[in-house]
């Protein structure tokens, strides 16, 4: 599973900003003050995307947290052919640049199934990116109930970090992986599931509930 030492950013930002911090220090130091400044705002971005804030998970039986921080684009009942392979529920989430990247396992359980799949990188927002981008597929098993959560890749995202395995135990809110600028996460939940969200609605990763099982 993915680490956090108490550090609100998370550790695969560090081999970007550091690099980007010392780069900025030398430019400054040389007098070469509008590029310093213009190094200084990309390294402060890159701080701000990679942040890991600490989150408080709500309790409850069925309770299905968010996987991700972004907007809800697609709430849909559809059949999944791949992993589930029954009527499900799709929520799909959007995630700018400027939300938080880290994704959260929604609800604990058993991993069945973590499935790279190589695809295209079409804006995440769109229906068919769904289907056709660079996706890790990631089914959590708790009793009868399972789940489906996707890591999808948009136009400028890609890198999927996944560190999830088959076999591992996770609990509802757990950092399992991120993905780099840009990006959306699609969650499969069974059909008579009851949803707390609508399309519009903007949520926060592990503290907000998506759906409860029933």
């Amino acid at each position: 599973m993915m680490k956090n030492y108490g550090i609100p950013v998370a550790s695969e930002g560090w081999p970007f900003i550091i690099p980007l911090a010392m780069v900025t220090a030398l430019l400054f130091a040389l007098g070469w003050k509008n590029a310093g400044i213009v190094l200084l705002a990309l390294t402060v971005f890159v701080l701000f995307f990679f942040r890991d804030p600490e989150r408080a998970v709500p309790g409850g039986e069925g309770i299905v947290v968010s996987p991700a921080d972004g907007r809800v684009i697609v709430i849909k009942d559809i059949y999944e052919p791949d992993y589930l392979k029954q009527d499900v529920k799709q929520v799909s989430i959007f995630l700018s640049v400027f939300n938080v990247h880290v994704n959260r396992a929604p609800i604990g359980g058993a991993i069945e199934v973590v499935k790279y799949n190589p695809g295209k990188f079409h804006v995440a927002s769109v229906d068919k990116a769904s289907l056709m981008n660079e996706q890790t597929a990631m089914v959590i098993v708790k009793g009868k109930t399972r789940v489906l959560v996707k890591q999808i890749a948009g136009l400028i995202a890609r890198r999927i970090v996944c560190y999830a395995k088959p076999g591992d135990a996770v609990t509802a809110g757990e950092r399992y992986g991120l993905i780099r600028f840009g990006s959306r996460v699609d969650l499969f939940l069974p059909k008579d599931a009851e949803l707390k969200v609508k399309p519009g609605d903007r949520v926060r990763g592990a503290r907000d509930v998506i759906a409860v099982l029933r």
